[in-house]
């Protein structure tokens, strides 16, 4: 080997070295941004008793997804603008200093107030932290790969958050909980500060921020899941007049934001990321699977617990492979991607593996044995992980590469739109008939929904982009 040949492969393992490192932060962020979310779901009630403020339970955590949502569409375009390395800087300084000051909390109004500051946070890691491997690797059979490592660490971080949130409130007390995320926090910021590049997106001339799109984009986003919010209260809370009220001024604010979209030179949402029919496929197919997804996660517990008389610890068991099915299946998808000369059909896979999962939940009853139970999750989370990946690799393909950031972030929005409305609507229907009748709605809900989600995602043409 000469020496030109020799230093030419040094340097190629130096770079695998730095992008594995930079990959790492990245994928420790999105860790973070999953404890962020859930490791409250188990401390919440000890922490509203400890401060009076069970009155105002539901927003602690309403109130940090709502900032998180309106959040995301607008830090991926600004990530596509300025780059993504201060950002998911910026993103891990907002979640830290507002998990540290919720643990510091004295009422609940701080609480609430300091965990709507992670949610910008929040909102700003998914944004980055998903379209960073664009920046990194072009190529999108490449990219798969670290795609999937991403889906995994965020599939698991969900799956221990609670756990371990509930374990460190139990030894050291609630306040302990929150200072998890900061300690991590620090880590993810050095790998990110040395290896994560400095990227600038070429600029054609100065950047004038679209103010009023954004205002009207985040009226867009967050007024349907401030009105699902009420419903959800009840009408003796909040009239339902109101309610749909709000969720109606959510088609104002986007007609308004088209128009104003079309006038300015540089758009929050540029309208022309809408404007391939794979793109609003692959959106619609994201907003019913993140519904499947939570009415499988929030109500097979309640079906098992309060209908066949499980034990709160056996049916948290059955869903497990629910949890675990997703990141594997996300393994599966990335070793077959780079080989596969269709790779939607990976994605049609995924949604009959979901139907026929979410088809046999649905015949669930008291005599079902436990191993049916398992294998039927197991099941559901095997095929979401050939969809959840795929949702946000094939966006970042579909656009134009200077807005892969707000294609990424599209995604994740319309998935926590999705699992907003599909967990209302089930527990309305739920609120006005028997638990174990709206239930059965609920499912065969998912099952139609999958069925789309097939549909749809057969309809994205893929060749033509790899």
């Amino acid at each position: 080997m000469t020496q030109t040949e020799t230093h030419s492969s040094q340097e190629t393992t130096r770079r695998k070295r730095e992008s594995f490192a930079a990959m790492s932060g990245v994928a420790m962020t999105v860790s973070i941004a999953a404890f962020d979310a859930t490791i409250i779901s188990t401390i919440l009630p000890r922490v509203a008793q400890a401060l009076n403020g069970m009155a105002l339970y539901a927003w602690a955590g309403t109130g940090y997804f709502l900032a998180c949502s309106v959040s995301i569409l607008i830090f991926g375009r600004l990530g596509d603008l300025y780059g993504r390395k201060r950002l998911m800087l910026l993103s891990l300084v907002l979640v830290g200093l507002g998990s540290a000051l919720s643990g510091l909390s004295q009422s609940m109004g701080q609480l609430i107030g300091f965990r709507v500051l992670q949610g910008v946070g929040g909102g700003m890691m998914i944004a980055t932290a998903f379209a960073a491997p664009v920046d990194l690797f072009p190529d999108p059979k490449e990219r798969v790969r670290w795609m999937v490592m991403l889906s995994v660490m965020f599939a698991v971080a969900s799956g221990i958050g609670p756990v371990l949130g509930g374990a460190v409130t139990q030894s050291l007390g609630w306040r302990a909980a929150f200072f998890l995320i900061p300690v991590t926090a620090v880590l993810a910021m050095v790998l990110i500060w040395r290896f994560f590049p400095l990227l600038r997106p070429e600029r054609r001339g100065p950047i004038k921020l679209d103010w009023m799109g954004s205002l009207l984009l985040m009226c867009a986003v967050g007024a349907p899941l401030v009105g699902l919010e009420f419903l959800t209260l009840g009408s003796q809370v909040v009239p339902t007049w109101v309610a749909v009220l709000t969720m109606m001024s959510a088609l104002v604010a986007a007609y308004c934001l088209m128009r104003v979209e079309r006038s300015v030179d540089t758009p929050i949402f540029p309208l022309r990321l809408l404007e391939p029919k794979q793109m609003r496929y692959l959106n619609f197919a994201a907003l019913l699977a993140g519904a499947v997804m939570f009415v499988l996660i929030y109500y097979i517990p309640l079906l098992l617990q309060d209908v066949f008389g499980f034990s709160p610890t056996r049916a948290g068991f059955v869903i497990v492979p629910l949890v675990a099915g997703i990141p594997i299946g996300s393994i599966v998808n990335g070793r077959l991607f780079p080989k596969a000369s269709n790779p939607q059909r990976l994605m049609v896979f995924g949604s009959v593996s979901l139907t026929i999962g979410c088809a046999i939940a649905l015949t669930f009853t008291e005599q079902t044995s436990l191993t049916t139970m398992l294998v039927t999750m197991g099941l559901c989370g095997f095929g979401l992980g050939f969809l959840l990946p795929n949702f946000t690799l094939f966006s970042q393909i579909i656009a134009e590469r200077e807005d892969a950031g707000i294609a990424s972030a599209l995604v994740q929005t319309t998935r926590a739109l999705g699992s907003a409305i599909g967990t209302a609507l089930v527990g309305m229907i739920i609120a006005e008939m028997t638990i174990q009748s709206g239930l059965r709605i609920g499912l065969v809900a998912t099952v139609i929904a999958s069925v789309l989600i097939g549909g749809l995602t057969s309809r994205v043409k893929m060749n033509s982009y790899t």
